[in-house]
């Protein structure tokens, strides 16, 4: 059966700049760099920022909402997914440019598989980001970096509207990079779970909502 969707609403983001700094000048850095502050000690696990398209970026404030949505959503998933899979909860990601710390990713493998490096791309099977006054950013610069990145499968708790949203079949080359399929679920729909291409069950949506 072919799941009912809602028309996704248009937001308008910038069409010409991936990811927008200040005007005046800016140091990038590496991904490399970025580790080696890590180890150095000079940026901590607790330091509020994660690195995107070489800029050292302030994450956004938790408020309960995001959080109460954030564990349920673990919770749902953890009950579905397979051996072979494991579940990271607002842990790193490391791709060409950034470092971001999705809300939720489902990694081929096991937790060991990841005691020296992080997932890249190719391991990340749902990558999903929680939003509530992050809205905007999670569907505008986080998803073109995603996009660009090539993560297959994208999804975005939207607190605000009561949906999911599922961005799929990532374009890297269109400028900005985008995905060619978007799709919102909404509150009294179940959204399939796809792992790789295989569908491991179904997520409703108000499961997840708080």
């Amino acid at each position: 059966m072919t799941t009912a969707v809602k028309p996704s609403r248009q937001r308008t983001v910038s069409p010409n700049v991936m990811f927008s700094a200040s005007a005046l000048p800016v140091y990038r850095i590496s991904v490399a760099k970025y580790h080696e502050m890590i180890r150095a000690g000079i940026l901590g696990e607790d330091d509020p920022i994660e690195l995107l398209e070489g800029l050292l970026v302030p994450k956004m404030p938790k408020h309960p909402p995001h959080v109460t949505a954030n564990n349920l959503l673990a919770a749902a998933l953890a009950k579905i997914i397979p051996e072979g899979f494991v579940l990271r909860l607002q842990d790193p990601i490391t791709l060409k440019r950034s470092e971001p710390e999705p809300d939720v990713v489902v990694a081929r493998g096991h937790a060991r598989d990841f005691s020296t490096k992080h997932p890249s791309p190719e391991d990340v099977a749902l990558l999903v980001e929680v939003a509530e006054s992050s809205l905007a950013h999670d569907t505008g610069a986080k998803k073109q970096i995603y996009a660009a990145a090539g993560i297959v499968n994208y999804w975005v708790v939207n607190i605000p509207e009561s949906t999911i949203e599922v961005f799929t079949e990532p374009v890297r080359g269109s400028k900005p990079p985008d995905y060619r399929s978007h799709q919102t679920f909404s509150a009294r729909q179940k959204v399939p779970v796809m792992l790789h291409g295989k569908k491991i069950g179904t997520l409703a949506v108000a499961e997840v909502l708080p």
